[in-house]
C-alpha cells in the first residue's frame, strides 16, 4: 500500500534490491524469501524484536542523493509489482521534465501523499475501539494459532519460553480461553496453545534460574515463561483470564464483553491495550470496590478522585479517595489513626452543594442525605465534573423500584448523559450541564404497583394473610424476666454514644472505634441492625422493594426437591432453642429458605444453611434475614452452599497454607494425621455454629459480617495455636479431634444472658481436669492480634490459587464417576472412556466458547447424570465421527453422520450427550458382528433416513405423509419414541412430530421371542445403504477387492428382493442364516459370471450397464412393471461407477447418479442382508475388527494443542 514518505539513511541494509530505475528502487527483505543463514538470522530478529516489517518496499530516491524516502510497502509480490507498474507508467517520464532534484523530490512526495489521502478516505470503517498496531497483533494472533475470528485476543507480551535449558524469545498472547506462545529462533518455530480450562497450577516465581518467572501447569505438562517487561501486569491478567475460565467450568457462565465500555474509556486507548483488556481492568477495580464496601454485585466503579474529607468527631480534614459508582458515593482513608470509610447511596442523597471556594474548604462539594447528615469533601480540583456526573445520576434515581433495574441495565448498556470519571476531562459535555451551585433531589417513592417484583399477582389474598415476623428473639425471650445484664446494658450505652458522635445507618463513619465496638460482641437489640449495615444487605434491601413477597408469592405451594430437602431440615436447626421448637419459628424459616431456593436455583438449598438462616432470624426481621442469606450465599462466601461445596473447599486449602505459613510444626503434626481437611469444612461451612456454643459463635458472626472472610480463618488459627502443644502429642486423629472438640465446646461468653432457656453457657472440662477459662472475646482478640497479617487481599490470592486445583479435581472426580457409570455398558475399556471423554470435553468446551446457539443450562436437567452436564451439537458430532469412527469415510460421510445423529438425538433438542456419543461409537467400532450390521441397516431407514436423502425418488416417497412401517419397525427395533425430523446434510432440524401416534397397528405380526420385529427396506433405501457400504471401503487396503464383493452381493440382493411384498409383515428375527447362505451361494457362480465378465477393462460395461429406458425397450419396461430390471438398477445406484473405477484399477469413491427407477414393492430383510455380508471374508472381517481408539484420540488432541480451533471448527 501507498505510504506517507519517510526518510531512510541506509537504503540497502538488511534488504535485496530487485528493481531500479533511475527514481525509485524495489526492495526485498533479506528474511524474505529464498533461504541461507542471513535470511534465518534477520528472521528472527524480526520475530524476536516483532517488528516484522512488510516484505516488500518502494524507495524514491535521485541520482545524485545518499538520502531515500520510502513510498510503498506489501506483503506480497503480486501487490509490490503493481505500484511499481503504476510508477513506471505514470510518473517515470513526467519526472524526466524536471531540472532540478528537488522539485523531483517535493513533486513525488506531493504526489504519494495524495494517494494515501484517497486510500485512507475509501478504506475508512467505523471505529471499534482497537488502534491499528492491536488490529494488526489480533490478525497476527488468528493466524499464526489458526484461531477463529470469535476468539478475542486480550494483550500480548514479550517473553521468554524455556524449553529444557535454551530460552526461546517470543510473544504470549493472551485470550478469553487461551494463553498462546509463538516464537522463531533460527529456523526453529515453537507454537504452544493452552487452554485455560486446562490449566491445574499457576503460579508467580522468582529464583535465580528463573527470575519473575511464571509457571503454567496441565495435565500433561508445564511450562515456564519468563523475561517479561512487566510481569506483574501480566500475572495479574493471567489471573483474571484464569478465574474467568474456572467459573466457566463450575458454572457454564459464558463470558461477556461490557458493551457499555467504549463510551466510558479513554478517548485516546493506550498503544496495544484493546477495549476488551480495559473492559477487564475495569472489572477488576469495580471488583476491589465493591468487596472494600460491600456493595451489591451489578455496582460498577465509575471513576475515582483523591479529595479530603472533614471528619466533625476530630475536628480534622483527612485525606483518602472518593468512589463513585451507579448507585453509591463512597469515602476511604487509610492515614494513620485515621482509618475510615464512608458508605453514601445515591438513593439517600437529598441535595449536592458547591460552596465557594476558601481556605477552610478549597474546591469543595457537600453532600446532604435524607437523615441530615453532612458530609464535606474539599481538594476536589475537578469538582465540576464530578458533580456534572453525580448530577445525572442522582437524575436518573426516579424511584427506589427503579434503582434495581437502573442497575441491571447498565450491566449491559452504557451510561451516555456525561462521561465517567475516568474518562478524558476534554469529554465533559457542555450544553446543559453547567455545574450547579447545588442538586437537589426529589427521591420520592412512587406507586410501586407497576414494579414486577412488587406486583402479587393472584396470591396476594393469600401473602397478605401471612403475618412476617420480627426477630424471634422478641418473641422468644428469657423465662421469669426481663431483665438485662449489666454487660448487656453497658454495651447498649456504648453503642448510643458511638451513634451520636458517628452517625447512625449506612452513611455513618467506620472507624477503628467501631471495629472495637464489634469485637467485643453487639447488644442483642442492635444485632440485626449492625448485621444488615455492615455486611450490605441493607443496599440490596432497599433497592429491591417487596422482592421477598414476590419470591414467597412465587413459591408458594409449589413442591420440589428442594422443598422436600428443606422440610426434612427444618426441626434441625438450633432444635434446643424454644423458637424452633414453635411452629411460627419452623414456618418462618421454611418461607425464608425456599425464597432463597427460588431466587437462586443454581444452589437451591444446602444442608448447613438451615443452621445459619435461623440464628439470622433469631436477631433479625423475617425480610433482613432474607437478604442476609443473600449477601452469605452471594458475596461474603461465594460457591460454598452450592451442591459440591466448591468455596469451603477452597478455602480448606487456603487454611491449610496458612497452617503451614503460620504453624509449620502444627501442620506436618495435623496432615500427617489427616485432621486438617476433616476441622475445616465444619468450621467454616456453619460459620463455627454447629461446633461451637450458641452465644459464643453469634460474636464471631459480628465480626464476619463487619471484617469479611478473614475473621474465620484468623479464629481458627488462633483455636489451633491455643491447642498447639495438645496437638503434637496426639497419636491418632482420633484423639486431636477429641482435643479439639472439647476445646470448643468449653469456651464460653462473659457477656452472654446466662438465664436465657435452652442456651446455658456450658460448664466443660480441659483435659487436665480444670474447668474451663475460655472466653471468646479473648480467642477473638488473639486472632486479630497474633494474624493481623492476614488480609482478606491475601485470601484472595490464595482462594485462586486453590481453585484451580479444586475445579480440576472436581472435574477429574466427574469423569471417574462417568467412566464408571458407562464401564459395564459399553465395549470400551476404562482408559479408552478416559479418552473419549477428554476429547468429547474439549468439543463441548469450544462450543461455549464460540457457538451462540449452545445454551447448556437452558437444555440439561440438573437432576441427570453427570455424562449429560456436558453436550456437544451436530457440526462437532459430525466431526468426531470423522475423527474417529471407521464408518464415516468417502463421499456421503455427511449424510452418515447426520442419520446417527438423528437416532441418538430423541428429544430434538440438537444435542448429543457423553453417553450417546459413546453408545453409538461402540455400535460402530467394538460391536458384535450381528449388532453392527443391524446399526448399518437401522441407519437407512426412517427415522433415520429421511425423505429427501432417498434420492429423486419423490414419486415413490411423499415427504408429506407420515412415515411408513419401516419407521414403526425401527422404532421398535431400538426401543425408542419415533419422531419426524426435516434436515439436510449439513443441517439438523426438528419438527416435532410423533409418528408412532398417527401409524395405524400392524394386525397378524409374529413376535420373537425377544420382542423385536425384522426390519425390511424398500429399493430406493437398499440403493443408500449400498452407497454408504462403498463409502465405508474407501481408502481400505483391500478396496478394490471389497468393491467387487460388494457389486457381487447388490446384484444378489436385487435379485433376492420380495417385489411382491406389498404389505411388509412382521417375522421373527432367527440368528440361523443358513438358508440364506444356501439361496446366496446357488446364484454365486452365476453372479460371478455375469459381474466379474463386465470388470474388465474392455468389457464395454458402461454398455452393459446401460438403463434399459430406450424408445426400443419402452414397450417392454411398461409391460412387466413389477419386474425388476438388475441393470436398470445397478445403473440407478453408484454401481455403475464402482464398476468402471475397478475396470480401471482407479480408486474413486462412488458419485451420485440421479435418475433412479426403483421398484416400488421391492423389499428385502435385515435376516438376507446380514446372511450376505456374514458369507463373505472381507466384509464379515471388517465388521468384527475391534477398533483401536486411544491413539487416534491421542492425535486429534495433540492437534488441538497445535490450532487454536477444535477439530469441529471447520470443515
Amino acid at each position: 500500500m501507498w505510504v506517507k514518505p519517510d526518510e531512510v539513511l541506509i537504503a540497502s541494509a538488511l534488504w535485496i534490491t530487485d528493481r531500479a530505475n533511475p527514481y525509485f528502487v524495489l526492495q526485498r527483505r533479506k528474511g524474505h524469501g529464498g533461504g541461507g543463514l542471513t535470511s534465518l538470522f534477520i528472521g528472527t530478529i524480526d520475530t524476536v524484536l516483532d517488528t516484522k516489517p512488510a516484505p516488500y518496499r518502494i524507495l524514491h530516491q535521485t541520482p545524485t542523493s545518499d538520502i531515500s524516502y520510502i513510498i510503498a510497502n506489501a506483503a506480497s509480490r503480486k501487490e509490490i509489482t503493481d505500484h511499481w507498474e503504476w510508477l513506471e507508467i505514470n510518473l517515470l517520464t513526467v519526472l524526466g521534465a524536471f531540472d532540478n532534484e528537488e522539485d523531483i523530490r517535493e513533486f513525488v512526495k506531493c504526489k504519494i501523499e495524495s494517494l494515501v489521502a484517497t486510500t485512507v478516505v475509501n478504506q475508512q470503517t467505523p471505529s471499534d475501539g482497537e488502534n491499528s498496531e492491536f488490529k494488526i497483533a489480533t490478525a497476527k494472533f488468528i493466524r499464526m494459532f489458526d484461531m477463529p475470528d470469535k476468539e478475542k485476543l486480550v494483550n500480548y507480551y514479550s517473553c521468554s519460553y524455556w524449553k529444557g535449558k535454551i530460552p526461546r524469545q517470543g510473544w504470549m498472547y493472551l485470550s478469553v480461553n487461551h494463553v498462546c506462545f509463538y516464537s522463531f529462533l533460527m529456523g526453529a518455530e515453537t507454537v504452544i496453545i493452552i487452554r485455560w480450562t486446562d490449566l491445574t497450577h499457576m503460579e508467580k516465581t522468582h529464583t535465580v534460574l528463573f527470575p519473575n518467572s511464571i509457571r503454567l501447569e496441565t495435565r500433561d505438562d508445564k511450562h515456564i515463561f519468563s523475561m517479561f517487561m512487566h510481569s506483574s501486569e501480566t500475572f495479574r491478567l493471567m489471573e483474571q483470564l484464569a478465574n474467568i475460565a474456572m467459573r466457566h467450568l463450575l458454572a457454564e457462565e459464558r463470558f461477556a464483553e461490557d458493551v457499555g465500555l467504549p463510551s466510558r474509556a479513554q478517548k485516546t486507548p493506550s498503544k496495544k491495550v484493546s477495549t476488551l483488556k480495559r473492559d477487564l481492568d475495569a472489572r477488576a477495580r469495580s471488583e476491589k470496590f465493591r468487596a472494600m464496601f460491600c456493595l451489591p454485585q451489578q455496582e460498577k466503579l465509575d471513576g475515582d478522585r483523591v479529595c479530603t474529607l472533614w471528619l466533625p468527631y476530630s475536628k480534622t480534614n483527612i485525606w483518602g479517595k472518593l468512589y463513585v459508582s451507579y448507585g453509591y458515593v463512597c469515602f476511604s482513608s487509610s492515614v494513620s489513626k485515621h482509618d475510615v470509610k464512608v458508605v453514601i447511596p445515591m438513593r439517600d442523597i437529598s441535595l449536592v452543594e458547591k460552596p465557594n471556594s476558601s481556605d477552610t474548604l478549597p474546591y469543595g462539594v457537600i453532600i446532604t442525605t435524607k437523615n441530615k447528615m453532612t458530609l464535606m469533601f474539599a481538594n476536589m480540583f475537578d469538582r465540576d465534573i464530578i458533580i456534572t456526573r453525580m448530577s445525572d445520576l442522582l437524575a436518573r434515581l426516579a424511584t427506589p423500584s427503579q434503582i434495581s433495574r437502573k442497575a441491571s441495565e447498565s450491566s449491559t448498556g452504557s451510561w451516555s448523559h456525561s462521561p465517567s470519571l475516568d474518562s478524558d476531562p476534554s469529554e465533559s459535555t457542555t450544553g446543559g450541564t453547567t455545574s450547579p451551585s447545588s442538586v437537589g433531589v426529589d427521591n420520592t417513592v412512587a406507586n410501586d404497583d407497576d414494579d414486577p417484583l412488587v406486583a402479587m399477582g393472584d396470591d396476594d389474598d393469600v401473602i397478605s394473610s401471612v403475618h412476617f415476623q420480627p426477630a424471634l428473639i422478641t418473641l422468644f425471650c428469657r423465662r421469669g424476666s426481663d431483665d438485662k445484664s449489666a454487660r448487656e446494658t453497658v454495651k447498649e450505652h456504648l453503642w448510643s454514644l458511638h451513634f451520636a458522635e458517628y452517625g447512625r445507618g449506612i452513611s455513618m463513619y467506620r472507624t477503628d472505634k467501631t471495629r472495637d465496638l464489634i469485637r467485643k460482641g453487639i447488644p442483642e437489640l442492635l444485632r440485626g441492625e449492625i448485621w444488615m449495615i455492615y455486611s450490605g444487605a441493607i443496599n440490596e434491601m432497599d433497592t429491591h422493594p417487596g422482592y421477598y413477597q414476590n419470591l414467597l408469592r412465587k413459591s408458594l405451594g409449589r413442591e420440589t426437591l428442594v422443598t422436600d430437602e428443606i422440610e426434612r431440615d427444618l426441626h434441625r436447626s438450633l432444635p434446643e432453642h424454644p423458637a424452633f421448637q414453635s411452629e411460627i419459628g419452623i414456618a418462618t424459616l421454611r418461607r425464608v429458605l425456599t425464597a432463597y431456593a427460588f431466587r437462586n436455583p443454581n444452589i437451591g438449598y444446602c444442608q448447613a444453611m438451615n443452621i445459619v438462616t435461623s440464628v439470622l432470624l433469631l436477631y433479625c426481621s423475617e425480610e433482613h434475614a432474607f437478604w442476609l442469606l443473600v449477601a452469605l450465599c452471594e458475596r461474603l462466601l461465594p460457591d460454598y452452599y452450592n451442591n459440591k461445596v466448591v468455596g469451603a473447599l477452597i478455602d480448606q486449602g487456603v487454611f491449610e497454607d496458612l497452617t503451614q505459613q503460620y504453624l509449620p510444626d502444627l501442620y506436618i503434626k495435623l496432615t500427617d494425621l489427616g485432621v486438617l481437611s476433616m476441622i475445616s469444612l465444619s468450621w467454616f461451612l456453619t460459620i463455627f455454629l454447629s461446633v461451637m456454643p450458641f452465644d459464643c459463635a453469634v460474636n464471631i458472626i459480628d465480626c464476619f459480617f463487619y471484617d469479611g472472610a478473614k475473621m474465620m480463618f484468623q479464629v481458627a488459627l488462633a483455636i489451633l495455636q491455643r491447642t498447639g502443644e495438645s496437638l503434637i502429642q496426639c497419636p491418632d486423629d482420633g484423639e486431636a479431634m477429641s482435643i479439639l472438640c472439647e476445646y470448643l465446646e468449653g469456651v464460653t461468653n462473659k457477656d452472654a444472658l446466662a438465664s436465657r432457656p435452652g442456651i446455658q453457657p456450658t460448664n466443660n472440662y480441659t483435659d487436665k481436669g480444670k474447668p474451663s477459662s475460655i472466653d471468646i472475646n479473648d480467642l477473638i482478640r488473639d486472632g486479630y492480634h497474633l494474624f493481623h497479617n492476614v488480609t482478606n487481599e491475601f485470601i484472595e490470592r490464595l482462594r485462586f490459587k486453590h481453585r484451580i486445583r479444586v475445579i480440576q479435581s472436581l472435574e477429574d472426580t466427574t469423569k471417574k464417576s462417568i467412566v464408571r457409570s458407562m464401564i459395564s455398558d459399553t465395549h470400551f475399556t476404562a482408559y479408552e472412556l478416559e479418552q473419549l471423554y477428554n476429547v468429547f470435553k474439549d468439543e463441548h468446551m469450544s462450543s461455549c466458547y464460540w457457538e451462540e446457539s449452545v445454551t447448556p443450562s437452558e437444555t440439561i436437567d440438573k437432576q441427570d447424570m453427570f455424562y449429560q452436564q456436558s453436550m456437544i451439537s451436530f457440526d462437532r458430532f459430525k466431526y468426531l465421527l470423522f475423527y474417529i469412527s471407521p464408518w464415516a469415510k468417502g463421499y456421503y460421510a455427511d449424510t452418515l453422520a447426520a442419520r446417527a445423529f438423528r437416532l441418538l438425538d430423541d428429544n430434538k433438542d440438537g444435542m448429543v450427550n457423553f453417553s450417546e456419543l459413546v453408545h453409538m461409537l461402540a455400535l460402530m467400532m467394538r460391536a458384535d458382528l450381528e449388532d453392527r450390521l443391524k446399526l448399518l441397516f437401522t441407519l437407512h431407514l426412517p427415522p433415520a433416513l429421511l425423505p429427501e436423502d432417498e434420492e429423486e425418488s419423490t414419486e415413490s416417497h411423499d415427504t408429506g405423509k407420515p412415515i411408513t412401517d419401516d419407521a414403526v419397525e425401527a422404532a421398535v427395533f431400538f426401543d425408542d419414541d419415533v419422531s419426524t425430523v426435516s434436515a439436510n446434510e449439513n443441517t439438523v432440524s426438528y419438527n416435532g412430530d410423533d409418528v408412532s401416534q398417527e401409524q395405524e397397528p400392524i394386525s397378524g405380526a409374529d413376535a420373537s421371542p425377544s420382542g423385536r420385529c425384522v426390519l425390511r427396506m424398500n429399493q430406493t433405501q437398499f440403493i443408500q445403504l449400498w452407497r454408504t457400504l462403498y463409502d465405508i471401503f474407501s481408502g481400505h487396503c483391500e478396496e478394490q477387492s471389497a468393491y467387487q464383493v460388494i457389486t457381487i452381493l447388490g446384484t444378489l440382493l436385487l435379485e433376492m428382493g420380495d417385489g411382491r411384498a406389498m404389505t411388509l409383515t412382521h417375522q421373527p428375527i432367527s440368528t440361523d442364516y443358513s438358508d440364506d447362505v444356501t439361496n446366496i451361494n446357488e446364484g454365486a457362480e452365476t453372479a460371478d459370471q455375469s459381474l466379474c465378465s463386465n470388470l474388465s477393462p474392455d468389457s464395454g460395461i458402461s454398455e452393459s450397464l446401460e438403463p434399459a429406458n430406450n424408445n426400443e425397450d419402452a414397450d417392454a419396461s411398461s409391460s412387466n412393471q413389477n419386474a425388476v430390471n438388475n441393470n436398470d438398477v445397478i445403473t440407478g445406484d453408484d454401481v455403475t461407477d464402482v464398476c468402471k473405477s475397478a475396470g480401471s484399477s482407479a480408486s474413486c469413491s462412488p458419485r451420485r447418479v440421479r435418475g433412479i427407477s426403483t421398484d416400488p414393492h421391492w423389499a428385502i430383510s435385515f435376516q438376507q442382508f446380514a446372511a450376505a455380508v456374514i458369507n463373505e471374508p472381507i466384509l464379515a472381517t471388517f465388521f468384527e475388527d475391534k477398533v483401536q481408539v486411544v491413539d487416534t484420540v491421542k492425535i486429534l488432541r495433540k492437534q488441538r494443542t497445535e490450532s487454536g480451533q477444535s477439530i469441529g471448527s471447520s470443515p
